[in-house]
């Protein structure tokens, strides 16, 4: 049967649990005010100035990426003339 809530109905709390209750609420209060204040300075500072690539470094990143892909179309090559001797060792 179900219990009827009213004035009278009461229920009781240990004071270890008051205390867990109010150190939540004092740790996520604090947290919140704690986030504010970090929004508020990130507004205030400057604006990272926009990155320029300068011809050197774009002529060093374009060098390692042709040399990257040279290096892999070579294991390519090495990896398929291992693949044909596997295959001719298999079907012979």
């Amino acid at each position: 049967m179900a219990k009827e809530l009213n004035e009278d109905t009461g229920f009781t709390v240990s004071i270890k649990t008051l205390v867990a209750i109010g150190a939540a609420i004092t740790t996520i209060v604090g947290m919140w005010f704690a986030l504010q204040a970090d929004i508020a300075e990130a507004k205030e500072l400057p604006a990272p100035p926009d990155p320029e690539v300068t011809r050197m470094e774009f002529d060093m990143k374009d060098q390692m990426i042709r040399q990257t892909i040279m290096t892999t179309q070579e294991d390519v090559k090495e990896i398929k003339k291992s693949i044909e001797k596997i295959e001719n060792k298999l079907y012979e």
